[in-house]
C-alpha cells in the first residue's frame, strides 16, 4: 500500500513537473548547460565548446546517419525523450485515469509557458498536433462568403494551398496565388507583389513566414501592416520560424498564426500550436465540433477527442530546453550553420545555391542543386554513398536539395556534406 501511494504521488508530480525544480531538464541538462555557459564568449566567433554541450544533449548527434532534414521533423533532446517515455509508461497504468485526471492538469501550465515563449496571452494559445491542423482550423473557420478573395503564393505549403482550394471549390471563395522566384533580397518587392494583388474583395492574405522549400524569410510584419491599412486580415504559417527566429508572435501584427512544435522546438512528433488574436477568436468556427462554437475561449479548438497526452505534456521539456539556449543565440547559430556549408558549396563548380545567405532573408534552411542532376538523384547519392539524409525538392518553380541543420549538427558533419557535394558534382 505504501508503494502504491508513493507511485501515485510521483505520478501526480510527473503530470505537472516540467516547469518545476524537479523537471527532467534540470535533472539531465541543467548542470552541463550551466558549465557550458561559462564557455560562452559573446565577443568570439568560435563558441564550439559551448555548442558541443548542446550537441551532446541530443542522441541524434551520434546517429550513424547525418540528419540534415530537420525542416521536416527534428529529433528531440534526451530530456524530451525521457519525458515522453515516462508519460507513456504512466498512461499505460490506466489511460482513462492518468491521462484525464493527472496529465490533463498539465495543459494550463504548458499553455502558460508556451505563451511566454511566444510573447502572447495564454488565452490566445491553443495546443494541437501540427501546423496543418492549426492553420486548417483557421482557414476553414473563417466566415468567408462566395466571391471573397484570398491571396497566397504558389510557394506556400501544400496542405494550406489545398485547404484554400477546397474552400474555393465548395463555397466559391476566390483563391489567388502569387509566384516568386526565390531568393528575393528585397522586402519591398515582396510586399508590393501582395499589395498589387489586392482588390476591394480581398479579405485575407496568407503568408508563410519562412518558405519551407528554400528558407526564404518573408517580411511578415510589413505585409501585415500594409494589409491592415486596407482592412485585410493576415494568416501566418510559422511552421519553420517558431523557435528559429527571435520574435514574439504579436510583434508580427498578424491575426492568425499556426506552427508545428516538432520541428525546431524539438518537441515530440505530433505536437503543434495555434495563436489567434483574442478579439478574433469568437468568429472562428472550430475545425472539430464544440458545444459553444462561437465562444471566445481559445480552448474550444482543443476538443480533438482522445489524443496523446504524453506527447502534449512532453512539450514542456522542449520549452525548457529552448529557453536554456535562448531564441537570439539559437537563431544566430542556425544561420551560422547554414552559411558555413552553403558558402563552401557555392564555390564548387556546377553547384548553385537557391537561398540568400544574408541573415535577414534566411536562417536555417537552404537549397542547392548540381548541374546535370535531378534533386532526387543528388539526394539519393548523398544518402546511399555518404549516409547523409537531406530531401529533394521539386515544387512549382523550385528544384533543389534542401539542407536543414539544427543546433545538434556538428561542423564535421557539414564538412562531410560539402565533401560529398563536391564528389557528386565532379562525377557529372
Amino acid at each position: 500500500m505504501s508503494n502504491r501511494r508513493s507511485f501515485l504521488k510521483k505520478s501526480a508530480a510527473l503530470g505537472l513537473g516540467a516547469f518545476g525544480a524537479d523537471s527532467l531538464f534540470n535533472a539531465l541538462h541543467a548542470q552541463s548547460f550551466s558549465e557550458a555557459e561559462k564557455l560562452w564568449n559573446p565577443a568570439s566567433q568560435d563558441n564550439e565548446a559551448y555548442w558541443s554541450v548542446i550537441q551532446d544533449a541530443y542522441t541524434a548527434s551520434r546517429s550513424e546517419v547525418i540528419i540534415l532534414n530537420n525542416g521536416g521533423v527534428s529529433p528531440s533532446p534526451v530530456s524530451v525523450q525521457v519525458a515522453l517515455e515516462k508519460y507513456n509508461l504512466q498512461a499505460a497504468q490506466g489511460p482513462s485515469y492518468y491521462m484525464w485526471r493527472i496529465m490533463d492538469k498539465g495543459r494550463e501550465p504548458l499553455r502558460k509557458h508556451l505563451a511566454a515563449l511566444a510573447g502572447a496571452d495564454p488565452d490566445e494559445i491553443a495546443i494541437n498536433r501540427n501546423a496543418t491542423e492549426a492553420l486548417n482550423t483557421v482557414i476553414f473557420g473563417l466566415p468567408l462568403q462566395k466571391g471573397d478573395e484570398v491571396i497566397g503564393t504558389m510557394q506556400d505549403y501544400p496542405n494550406m494551398i489545398q485547404a484554400w482550394k477546397q474552400r474555393q471549390l465548395r463555397e466559391g471563395v476566390v483563391y489567388k496565388q502569387l509566384s516568386f522566384d526565390f531568393p528575393v533580397e528585397s522586402e519591398e518587392q515582396i510586399v508590393k507583389a501582395f499589395e498589387n494583388a489586392i482588390t476591394p474583395k480581398t479579405k485575407i492574405i496568407h503568408v508563410t513566414h519562412i518558405i519551407n522549400w528554400v528558407g526564404q524569410i518573408m517580411p511578415v510584419r510589413k505585409i501585415c501592416d500594409m494589409a491592415h491599412k486596407r482592412g485585410i486580415e493576415v494568416v501566418v504559417d510559422g511552421a519553420h520560424s517558431f523557435a528559429v527566429l527571435d520574435y514574439k508572435i504579436p510583434d508580427l501584427n498578424c491575426d492568425y498564426f499556426g506552427t508545428s512544435l516538432h520541428k525546431f522546438l524539438s518537441a515530440p512528433v505530433g505536437s503543434g500550436m495555434m495563436w489567434i488574436k483574442k478579439d478574433k477568436i469568437p468568429k472562428i468556427w472550430p475545425l472539430l465540433c464544440n458545444s459553444v462554437p462561437n465562444s471566445g475561449d481559445i480552448r474550444k479548438f482543443e476538443t480533438l477527442g482522445t489524443r496523446s497526452f504524453p506527447i502534449e505534456q512532453a512539450i514542456g521539456e522542449a520549452v525548457n530546453f529552448q529557453e536554456a539556449i535562448g531564441n537570439k543565440r539559437k537563431q544566430e547559430r542556425l544561420h551560422f550553420l547554414k552559411k558555413y556549408w552553403a558558402e563552401k558549396a557555392a564555390k564548387i563548380p556546377g553547384v548553385k545555391i537557391h537561398t540568400s545567405l544574408k541573415p535577414e532573408f534566411s536562417c536555417a534552411i537552404a537549397g542547392f542543386s548540381v548541374d546535370g542532376l535531378k534533386p532526387s538523384e543528388v539526394d539519393s547519392q548523398l544518402f546511399q554513398k555518404h549516409n547523409i539524409h537531406t530531401v529533394g525538392i521539386v515544387w512549382e518553380n523550385i528544384s533543389c536539395v534542401r539542407v536543414t541543420p539544427h543546433v545538434y549538427t556538428k561542423l564535421e558533419h557539414l564538412d562531410k556534406l560539402v565533401g560529398a557535394i563536391e564528389q557528386i558534382a565532379k562525377r557529372v
